[in-house]
């Protein structure tokens, strides 16, 4: 219960700086991750929560699923069939370049085996829009910035989700039991895909037939509705959940829009309170004595991490695009690491490898000093898309012959998470 109050206090205390926080850096991701460690062993000792807790992976799993199909309905399926190459390019060359990378320097710098490397490598990969949502959705920012980090964010959960299992099982006997097989995995992501589609034009099938329909206050509760079957259904099938939420939201919105529309209130403030309460327990791990078990090569890995290797990563895969200079720039920079990032960690941990901690410990204090350095930055990066390059350098199309401007107009939107 004491959980509850320190979450219900940290919400309050969000929701009073909310507005604070949409026009500064202050982020509110930060407060929960913060409030988080404070009231652990680390310090006020008012929760005892270990990695090893299935609350700890219960609610990253909660969250990442919650969040993915919020974000597969704001993916317009028409858009997406017609820009569908840099989130390609980033999927199927900056995903894997970041993921080399990563593995190089863990191995070089942290001292890890190859195969651990590479595993620490797969589960960093994945990014999550969550903790730079300014950039995602203010419309200011140009569509296809935002649905090239939307898309790659969505997709690339369940490509590394695989890598990862297998990765966990090369890397020597496990204390859980975990057993991972090439064809095992692609069925596991076959019937992710599968409950994902089938389930939305199941349901907007029904609701076809005259005799059925939802009364106008109940109709934000079938895409919720849509949305439970699947997570309850892949998690007794074993199959891949996140790969079923994008894609459940994206299909759910393609082929019903009033749903979506009548559902994103909603969806949007569910997202929001799973979220909140994965940072809060995540912080709760966030103790010092796991920021003393780093070395100091880890803390260099993890800034490279951060700094360069996700940077240099996607702008090697854009270059040839005609994306312009900031946007490459922007979405280069924005590649935090997120709920998915967390749930893997945790199965790491969990797995019981013979480097499973070390492994843990660094992908940990890579996500933390990820939250606080992107999310504290979405913001002021996304107002100045709303002003005009006075360098003469234009981000944007601008008329011939007519004198360049600056427009300091900034539109309101969401805060900073």
């Amino acid at each position: 219960m004491v959980l509850v109050v320190v979450f219900g206090v940290a919400l309050l205390v969000a929701v009073l700086l909310s507005g604070l926080a949409a026009r500064t850096v202050l982020s509110t991701s930060f407060l929960f991750l913060v409030g988080g460690a404070l009231v652990s062993d680390g310090f006020l000792g008012l929760i005892h929560i270990t990695p090893d807790s299935e609350m700890v992976s219960a609610t990253a799993d909660l969250a990442l699923f919650a969040v993915l199909f919020t974000d597969g309905m704001h993916v317009s399926l028409p858009k997406l069939r017609a820009n569908w190459k840099n989130p390609a390019r980033a999927l199927g060359l900056g995903m894997p370049l970041a993921f080399v990378f990563m593995a190089l320097v863990t191995h070089f710098l942290v001292g890890l085996d190859w195969t651990t490397s590479f595993l620490v490598g797969a589960v960093l990969a994945p990014t999550d829009p969550v903790f730079a949502s300014a950039i995602v959705g203010r419309r200011e920012v140009p569509a296809k910035l935002r649905q090239l980090l939307n898309v790659e964010s969505g997709i690339n959960d369940g490509l590394a989700l695989p890598v990862v299992m297998l990765l966990i099982a090369a890397a020597g006997p496990t204390a859980s039991g975990m057993e991972a097989s090439p064809g095992k995995i692609a069925v596991e992501l076959l019937l992710g895909l599968l409950f994902g589609i089938a389930l939305p034009l199941l349901v907007n099938w029904l609701v076809r037939f005259r005799l059925l329909g939802a009364e106008p206050k109940l109709q934000p509760l079938l895409p919720l509705a849509t949305g439970i079957i699947p997570y309850a259904a892949c998690h007794l099938t074993h199959a891949n959940p996140y790969l079923a939420a994008f894609s459940a939201g994206a299909v759910l919105a393609h082929v019903s829009p009033e749903a979506e529309a009548s559902f994103e209130p909603l969806g949007e403030s569910l997202a929001e309170l799973a979220k909140f309460a994965a940072l809060l327990v995540f912080g709760a791990l966030l103790t010092p004595k796991l920021f003393g078990d780093l070395s100091l090569g880890g803390y260099a890995a993890v800034i490279l991490a951060i700094f360069l290797i996700r940077p240099a990563s996607l702008l090697l895969s854009l270059l040839g695009t005609r994306l312009s200079r900031r946007e490459k720039l922007v979405a280069a920079w924005f590649g935090p690491k997120g709920f998915a990032s967390v749930v893997y960690g945790l199965l790491v941990l969990q797995s019981g490898i013979p480097q499973a901690e070390e492994a843990f410990t660094l992908i940990a204090v890579c996500i933390a000093f990820s939250i606080v350095a992107h999310s504290s930055t979405d913001v002021p990066i996304a107002r100045a898309f709303d002003v005009e390059d006075l360098a003469g350098l234009p981000d944007r199309p601008h008329h011939t012959n007519t004198p360049q401007t600056a427009s300091l107009q900034v539109h309101p939107g969401t805060g900073g998470t």
